[in-house]
């Protein structure tokens, strides 16, 4: 493989992920309310079948990741926009509950094989070097789909309807993702030597995922990634009406929240430029570090618009690199051989945090409506989140340096 080939299938992905993201994800909120206007199913079946299918996503992460492992990304994601397609087809086209519960769970089996996860264990698998850098590069592109998407799929409603727009999704995974999937390159990774294997001083042994299943620091890795992705996904949905009872207008929570999406980019634009000079378990500690700032600025000053800023940056930015370090941080710490099923078993637990997120959320708003028994809660949560990244770093470390002086 030549040096540019790797870079050809970063600028595939690019495009595939902002589509897969904006329309197996984003699309959702928008048509949700007309999918149940139009149906008249409960709130709970039109909702409850989109979080279905994270948790589905999140069983088929770890088959899905060693798959990629084996046989390499192009046939796996190409199955998966296939998925996609078939999947929102069935959406678009259900009448009944049974149809519209079994093409949110193609969908989710679709979401396992094609987005970050996914693409991020076939860059590993194409790039013998900088394959930190290709996975960056590739989600200052995913970063974009809710800006393309939320506009373009409400656009698309209003003039067609729903089932229109999903259908269009639909044909857009089939004609357009899954061919561009299948040009993914199938290069071979060169396999470590069998000392490699073992470990040396100052390198990373390649772990084997039932290997990695017996490492603490993969259950303290695996707690800190689904504990921050609760708070985020609890956020994404109650931050607006979060912010109003704190005293602030519509207008205003909805214009500082916009801070969000850009600080995200700058967060992924500034771990590029240090990347070289800053190894991935302190860009992780950065990170998980970020959060509980931010919560303890809302916390605390939550009724003044110049605090609520401060919280919409530094959350902005620790949403957007940990992205990166969800990543990178596995590679470092348990090898690239096996990474796609090791960051697929890491990833399992982290959907299921997404799709309990707001649910979650909901039931302590309900039981206490007061801004700051919600956002206390998210804090303790962000700091235990941040403990486990540090013991995780800590124990992995440790068994390193013993593991050396044994070979030594």
């Amino acid at each position: 493989m030549s040096a540019r080939e790797p870079w050809k299938i970063v600028r595939l992905l690019a495009f595939t992920q902002i589509v897969s993201w904006g329309s197996l994800y984003y699309a959702f909120a928008i048509v949700a309310l007309d999918i149940q206007h139009e149906l008249g199913w409960r709130t709970e079946l039109v909702f409850g079948a989109f979080s279905w299918s994270l948790l589905v996503a999140g069983l088929a992460a770890t088959p899905a990741g060693m798959l990629i492992d084996r046989i390499g990304g192009r046939v796996v994601m190409t199955v998966g926009s296939l998925c996609a397609g078939l999947g929102m087809a069935g959406v678009a086209t259900a009448h009944s509950a049974a149809l519209y519960l079994g093409a949110w769970t193609l969908i989710g089996i679709a979401m396992a094989m094609t987005l970050y996860e996914a693409a991020f264990a076939t860059i590993n698998r194409e790039f013998i070097q900088a394959s930190r850098k290709g996975i960056s590069v590739l989600t200052l592109f995913g970063g974009l789909a809710s800006t393309v998407f939320w506009p373009l799929t409400l656009k698309l409603n209003t003039l067609f309807g729903w089932r229109d727009t999903l259908l269009i999704y639909s044909a857009v995974h089939i004609f357009l993702c899954a061919p561009m999937h299948a040009f993914l390159g199938a290069a071979r990774i060169r396999r470590p030597s069998a000392a490699h294997a073992r470990g040396h001083a100052g390198g990373t042994r390649n772990f084997t995922l039932r290997e990695a299943l017996r490492e603490s620091a993969f259950w303290k890795l695996a707690f800190a990634f689904s504990t921050n992705l609760f708070i985020f996904s609890a956020l994404s949905v109650h931050l607006i009406p979060l912010l109003q009872r704190f005293g602030h207008s519509v207008a205003t929570a909805v214009l500082v929240s916009t801070l969000i999406g850009p600080m995200q980019v700058a967060g992924r634009i500034g771990e590029m430029l240090f990347a070289d000079r800053v190894r991935p378990q302190i860009v992780g500690i950065l990170t998980f570090s970020i959060l509980p700032a931010a919560l303890v600025a809302l916390l605390l000053l939550g009724e003044h618009q110049v605090a609520v800023a401060v919280f919409c940056i530094l959350y902005g930015m620790s949403n957007g690199i940990l992205t990166i370090v969800r990543g990178i941080v596995p590679q470092a710490l348990f090898g690239r051989e096996n990474y796609g099923a090791i960051s697929g078993a890491l990833a399992g637990p982290s959907l299921v945090s997404k799709a309990a997120g707001p649910l979650a959320a909901a039931a302590f708003v309900e039981y206490n409506a007061s801004p700051s028994w919600l956002i206390g809660i998210l804090l303790i949560v962000s700091l235990l989140s941040l403990v486990c990244f540090l013991a995780a770093v800590k124990s992995k470390a440790t068994a390193t340096a013993m593991a050396t002086a044994t070979t030594d």
